[in-house]
């Protein structure tokens, strides 16, 4: 059984040119949204021929290449070296341009828990705690994300499979529990500096045990 869910709307969409700062640029098609279940200002950006690859995908082309990319305001923004997050933000524009597809840019800072406790939890960081760790001390969960809202942005873009850009199984296992189906799991690249070879060793080591768990993909 899928968990039922509130159906959404699109509430603008507007074509905006997108220039990144090594010079890459490229257009989106950007979708805000009425009726998300947690009330927030997610966005989708259609990037590439993503109404081919809708079209495409029923007879038989590859399915849309989508990333749901948790908002990162220090990465995405400040080019902060703690996380990969700004590195992954702009592969993931390059890759799902190339394709055809969605990147839906989730306001869920701090892997849920907003900006201020995310800052928080460096702190701890800094005292010898990993990132899952810190997290935990502060009262929190060590991932607080849930793909609610992605799952209905995506059913009312009209993408039903879709192949996901991401290491990370959870995404995987939840959209599959929403009635998303995901055909493959595309890799994202490692983005490793001094400043987050530890966070990168903790977010690996939690993804081998979510791996070794998890349900195969249907």
């Amino acid at each position: 059984m899928f968990e039922a869910l509130p159906v959404a709307t699109v509430r603008t969409q507007v074509t905006v040119p997108l220039r990144f700062p090594d010079g890459y640029t490229t257009t989106a098609r950007v979708f805000s949204f009425d009726g998300l279940v947690d009330g927030r200002e997610h966005l989708a950006f259609g990037l590439g021929d993503w109404a081919g690859a809708l079209r495409r995908y029923p007879s038989g082309g590859p399915a849309p290449l989508v990333r749901p990319h948790s908002e990162c305001l220090t990465g995405d923004v400040f080019g902060s070296q703690r996380c990969d997050c700004g590195p992954q933000l702009r592969e993931a524009v390059e890759r799902i341009t190339g394709a055809g597809g969605f990147l839906l840019y989730l306001r869920q800072e701090g892997r849920g828990i907003g900006l201020y406790p995310k800052l928080d939890a460096y702190a701890l960081q800094d005292a010898g705690l990993d990132t899952y760790e810190a997290n935990r001390a502060l009262g929190h969960g060590e991932d607080e994300r849930d793909y609610r809202a992605a799952a209905q942005m995506l059913a009312v873009l009209g993408v039903e499979q879709l192949a996901l850009l991401s290491s990370n199984p959870e995404k995987a296992e939840q959209l599959g529990r929403l009635g998303v189906t995901v055909t493959e799991m595309v890799p994202t690249g490692v983005f490793l500096s001094p400043a987050n070879a530890d966070y990168l060793a903790a977010k690996a080591s939690r993804a081998a045990t979510r791996v070794a768990d998890a349900p195969a993909l249907n």
